[in-house]
C-alpha cells in the first residue's frame, strides 16, 4: 500500500482493533497490518478472502481475529505459529478441514467453526457454538482434536522417515553389494587377464623349452653322427691299415719263403747236379732230398718235377 492508503488503514484502527470489514477484500494487507504491532484484534469479515497468504501466519502479536463471511476453503499450513491468537471466529466459510499445525495454537479460547462443511470428525468436536460457552468448549474440543491428528500426522511422518530410512538403508546396502559385486567382478577379471598372461607365458616356456630340447636333441643326433662318422672313418683306417699290415706282412712272408725256396732249391741243385753232391755237407741234404722225393711220389705234379730232375741228373 502507499502512502495514502496507509493513512486510510490507519483511519480503521481504533485503540487496538483494526476493522476491515465489509471492504470488498480478496487478500489481506499483511505488511500494512505487521506495522502497526499494537493492534492486536483484526476484523476481517464479510469480504471476498478465500485464501490467507502464508505471511499472514507472522502476524504473531493478533490476539483476536474474525474471518467470518468469507469464502475461504482452506487456512495456511503454518497457522500454528500465531502463538497468540486466544480468539478465532471462522463462520460462514467453505472450510472442510484444518492444517494439523492447529494443534499448535495453545492459547486459543474462543472459536466458532459454525456454518462449514467440515468432515464429520471434525464437525464433532467443533459442536454446535450457540453460544459463549459453546464456542470456548469448540475451541478446547477442536484443539484436542486437532493434537490426536497431530500425534498421528507425527507417527505417520516418523513411519514414513523411517520407512525410507529404511528403504535408504536398503539402497545403500545394495548399492554397497552392488558395488562388492563389482569390485568381486573387477578382481576376477583381473585375475582371469593375470591367469591368461601366465598360461600364454608358460606355453611360450613351454614351447621355447621344447624347441630348445629340440635343438638339443638335432645337435645330439648331429654329434652322434659325426662320432659314429670319426668311428666308422677310424675303424675303416683301422681296418685299411691292419689289411695294409696284413698284405705287407704276407708280401714279406712270402718273397721270404721264396727267398728260401730259391736258396733251397739252389742248394739242391748244387748237391745234386754238380761234383759238390759228394761233400759231406751235401750228403743229408740229398737224403732228405730222397726221402722227400718218395714221399711225393705218389703226387703227379711231384713226380713231373722229379722226372724233369732225372732228366737233368741222366743229361748230366
Amino acid at each position: 500500500m502507499n502512502k495514502g492508503k496507509v493513512e486510510n488503514l490507519k483511519d480503521k484502527i481504533d485503540g487496538n482493533e483494526v476493522d476491515l470489514s465489509l471492504s470488498n477484500l480478496t487478500e489481506v494487507p499483511v505488511k500494512e497490518l505487521a506495522a502497526f504491532p499494537k493492534a492486536t484484534a483484526l476484523d476481517l469479515s464479510c469480504n471476498n478472502l478465500t485464501t490467507l497468504t502464508l505471511e499472514f501466519c507472522n502476524l504473531t502479536h493478533l490476539v483476536k481475529i474474525d474471518l467470518s463471511k468469507n469464502q475461504l476453503v482452506c487456512l495456511p499450513e503454518e497457522i500454528g505459529q500465531l502463538c497468540n491468537l486466544q480468539h478465532l471466529d471462522l463462520y460462514n466459510n467453505k472450510l472442510r478441514k484444518l492444517p494439523v499445525s492447529f494443534s499448535q495454537l495453545r492459547s486459543l479460547k474462543w472459536l466458532d467453526l459454525k456454518d462449514n462443511p467440515l468432515e464429520a470428525t471434525l464437525a464433532k468436536a467443533a459442536g454446535d457454538c450457540l453460544d459463549e460457552k459453546q464456542c470456548k468448549q469448540c475451541a478446547s474440543m477442536v484443539l484436542q482434536h486437532m493434537k490426536v491428528l497431530q500425534e498421528e500426522a507425527d507417527r505417520e511422518r516418523e513411519r514414513r522417515l523411517l520407512k525410507e530410512r529404511e528403504q535408504e538403508k536398503k539402497k545403500e546396502a545394495k548399492q554397497r553389494e552392488r558395488e562388492a559385486r563389482e569390485r568381486e567382478a573387477q578382481k576376477k577379471k583381473k585375475a582371469d587377464e593375470k591367469e591368461k598372461k601366465r598360461q600364454e607365458y608358460q606355453a611360450q616356456m613351454s614351447a621355447f623349452a621344447a624347441q630348445e630340447q629340440q635343438k638339443k636333441k638335432r645337435e645330439e643326433k648331429k654329434k652322434k653322427a659325426a662320432q659314429n662318422d670319426g668311428k666308422k672313418t677310424k675303424s675303416e683306417s683301422v681296418s685299411k691299415g691292419k689289411r695294409s699290415m696284413c698284405s705287407l706282412f704276407f708280401s714279406f712272408l712270402l718273397k721270404l719263403l721264396l727267398l728260401l725256396i730259391v736258396g733251397v732249391s739252389s742248394v739242391l741243385a748244387v748237391c745234386q747236379l754238380t761234383e759238390l753232391r759228394k761233400e759231406a755237407y751235401c750228403v743229408p741234404l740229398n737224403v732228405h732230398f730222397e726221402e722227400t722225393l718218395r714221399w711225393a711220389q705218389g703226387l703227379d705234379i711231384v713226380q713231373q718235377v722229379i722226372q724233369k730232375m732225372s732228366d737233368l741228373r741222366a743229361w748230366d
